[in-house]
């Protein structure tokens, strides 16, 4: 019998009693498996290693400082032993087999009853490996599969219907696919509805199984698909029909994202909710534009405002000290312009306008504050864009 003919079995293990007969390092990562399963653990070796020891005085396992003796067997449901002794692994799985209990041999695979494959867990997916008699193939298994079910690129998606609905808000970061946050890829993945914004990486959805509900709620100014309240209830009646619902956005949902009101509003209707931070539009704009919003020697601070929310309060904005980022603000740009001006930033203060940020379009404007709305003007520069003011917006690649 070798381990590739076994037949594989997941178990619960939840408070039964497992035994380790061992002390040392593999003996304390057998441990550490059968407590995360719930076990009720018991180790028993003469001498153990720090791990063991940690284990013990954290009340994870009950700890026998003695040799193995038979009676150590009785209540168990599993038994391993990794004793570094060929005759005391021998004597062990023989009582065991004796016993009809199912005992995991670290030393001699295939002298072994039972073994433990490599496993990757990555949301509610176990997937394990076992290669035969090569431990190091089955890692590097593990590990290719963890990496593709972490990233989403194999099909995480439930097929059985479910009573028990979700909604993850997701930031989609600022424009490139590829600067999605690897958990939010995973989530994409996983969606049986994707309610997705203008600004959100709309390439990903390409990805997508072909009977994924997406709905587009994308904003524009003074166009707008479906309002907030329409969104916040049609995330809702999805999460509530036992749908996973992703609600994907550009940058980060909680920065200028209307993602904490969606929040607020699936919770008060008892629908479970996830928030998956994206990377801001606000920071890796300017950045991809090779303009860092601090520089050593020129500023250790940055503000970031709504440039469409209202009216401003420039005299505290110009009073700010470092760099100014200001959101959906294009089609104020001379008026920003004028009012920092007037009261007290200088007339030649560097601003930057960075178009289609992370994009192939990704395009940049630099000019002063008095010169900006001209020379943007004059080139046709359109959202989404953000504009930067301050010393630094003069060290990018423009």
């Amino acid at each position: 019998m070798t381990p590739a003919s076994g037949y594989p079995l997941l178990l619960d293990l939840t408070s039964r009693r497992a035994l380790v007969v061992g002390g040392g390092p593999i003996a304390a990562r057998r441990m550490r498996g059968v407590v995360d399963a719930g076990a009720e653990v018991h180790v028993v070796a003469p001498f153990v290693c720090e791990d063991v020891w940690d284990a013990a005085e954290s009340g994870d396992i009950t700890l026998h400082l003695r040799e193995f003796n038979d009676h150590d067997l009785e209540d168990c449901w599993l038994v391993h032993t990794a004793t570094g002794e060929r005759s005391i692994d021998e004597a062990v799985a023989a009582e065991a087999d004796r016993r009809r209990l199912w005992c995991v041999r670290a030393d001699d695979a295939e002298a072994s009853r039972a073994w433990t494959p490599a496993v990757a867990r990555v949301g509610d997916v176990v997937v394990a490996i076992n290669a035969a008699g090569d431990p190091r193939r089955s890692s590097t298994l593990r590990n290719a599969i963890a990496l593709a079910l972490d990233t989403g690129a194999l099909p995480l998606r439930r097929q059985r219907p479910s009573t028990a609905g979700h909604v993850a808000l997701v930031g989609g970061g600022p424009g490139d696919a590829g600067l999605i946050t690897t958990r939010g890829r995973r989530m994409l993945a996983e969606a049986d509805v994707v309610v997705t914004d203008r600004l959100a990486p709309l390439a990903l959805l390409d990805d997508l199984d072909p009977d994924v509900e997406v709905i587009d709620a994308g904003k524009a100014p003074r166009e707008h698909t479906l309002t907030q309240d329409e969104i916040n209830a049609l995330i809702i009646d999805r999460a509530l029909a036992g749908m996973r619902v992703v609600r994907l956005k550009g940058g980060d949902p909680f920065v200028l994202g209307r993602g904490s009101e969606e929040a607020a509003a699936c919770r008060a209707a008892g629908v479970e909710v996830t928030v998956v931070p994206g990377v801001t539009s606000a920071l890796a704009v300017p950045a991809a534009a090779g303009i860092p919003v601090t520089a050593r020697g020129v500023t250790s601070r940055f503000s970031v405002v709504s440039g469409h929310d209202g009216p401003l309060d420039f005299a505290s904005l110009a009073a700010l000290d470092g760099t100014l980022l200001f959101l959906m603000g294009l089609s104020r740009l001379a008026e920003i312009a004028r009012e920092l001006m007037a009261h007290g930033r200088p007339t030649d203060e560097p601003v930057a306008v960075i178009e289609n940020g992370t994009t192939p379009d990704q395009r940049v404007t630099v000019a002063t504050l008095s010169t900006i709305a001209d020379r943007a003007a004059e080139r046709g520069v359109r959202n989404p864009a953000v504009i930067v003011v301050g010393a630094v917006a003069a060290m990018g690649d423009a």
